[in-house]
């Protein structure tokens, strides 16, 4: 018997657009043979399934279900395809945990905690598997003082964000008049801010899930920006950016950097396929943390996919392996 998937999608923040793309790909991808598909777009103005006769029905957020004809479709488990608040903080894992409908991303309270960067990058220091960059973590109704930040960090530095993706609202800055400025645009997006140390390198990310208890790392990608960084437009424009898969990294750094990934996977307690994104420093011989990406892009020309395609699966395969691996749980 076929079991009935509800795809979420869309979401509350400026990552909208990615996520209904990442959707269009793993609808796509889903096998409709064993699974009946139903995308669920979730905005601050309702959620709602739109049928094939063009019908909206909005969902009843009381047990998360849909009456279509009058027969009421529930759901053996969710695909979390949202960037962003609320599908990527904890919000809706908090949510299907508190129903006890499987989904197949990390739990609440992992993704609340990989999602903001300077709490997840505190959390990350701490366990002593990564190097992790100097930071200053600000808020916009507390006080700071730039000159200070300044004597703490040394230039350039990033800024931004706390919780946000697709490195919106994201500055560099390489002298001190830019830094108010950055601060000013990063508060537009969001009322915390990370400020961190520029670390010179080679910026590789890696895909990662797990099925009955074993990992298993995607090759690795190596990110070439003519950019000087990977921000939305490097990220989103077709010949800014090289992304290179696998990374022509020498083997005993891809063997550190799925190392270091399996680490951390395991002891943030992750689930489902999360991307790992660090910074290889060649002149010093040192990985860095950047980021856990815990509902990466997949859209066609994301990174995930490129790289499951590198490891000789189709997206079919792949996806259907995250849906078995939750309703195995």
């Amino acid at each position: 018997m076929k079991k009935n998937i509800a795809l979420v999608a869309g979401g509350y923040s400026g990552e909208y657009v990615i996520s209904v793309q990442s959707a269009v790909t793993i609808e796509k991808n889903l096998d409709s043979s064993k699974y009946n598909v139903y995308k669920i777009v979730i905005t601050k103005d309702g959620w709602n399934y739109t049928g094939a006769d063009g019908q909206v029905i909005a969902v009843d957020k009381n047990d998360f279900s849909l009456t279509i004809k009058g027969e009421k479709v529930t759901f053996d488990a969710v695909f979390i395809g949202i960037h962003g608040t609320p599908g990527e903080d904890g919000r809706l894992q908090g949510y299907f945990e508190m129903l006890g409908i499987p989904f197949t991303s990390c739990g609440m309270v992992t993704s609340a905690m990989t999602f903001n960067k300077s709490y997840c990058n505190k959390v990350v220091a701490a366990l002593n598997v990564v190097n992790v960059s100097k930071s200053v973590h600000i808020f916009s109704n507390q006080p700071y003082d730039t000159k200070q930040i300044l004597e703490t960090l040394k230039l350039p530095v990033f800024v931004k964000p706390a919780e946000g993706g697709s490195s919106i609202g994201m500055s560099k800055v390489n002298t001190a008049e830019e830094l108010q400025p950055a601060i000013d645009k990063a508060f537009k997006e969001d009322v915390q801010i990370l400020i961190e140390e520029f670390i010179k390198g080679r910026e590789i990310t890696c895909g990662l899930y797990k099925v009955n208890g074993e990992i298993t790392v995607l090759p690795l990608t190596e990110i070439v920006s003519s950019k000087e960084f990977f921000d939305y437009e490097a990220k989103y424009t077709p010949g800014i950016t090289k992304e290179i898969t696998p990374a022509p990294a020498p083997e005993d750094v891809c063997e550190l950097i799925r190392k270091t990934a399996i680490e951390l996977y395991n002891k943030l307690n992750c689930k489902g396929i999360v991307r790992a994104d660090f910074i290889y420093e060649e002149a010093n011989n040192r990985l860095f943390f950047l980021e856990v990406n815990t509902m990466p892009g997949q859209s066609e020309n994301s990174l995930v996919p490129q790289q499951v395609r590198a490891a000789g699966k189709t997206l079919q395969e792949f996806y259907g392996t995250l849906i078995e691996e939750c309703l195995r749980k």
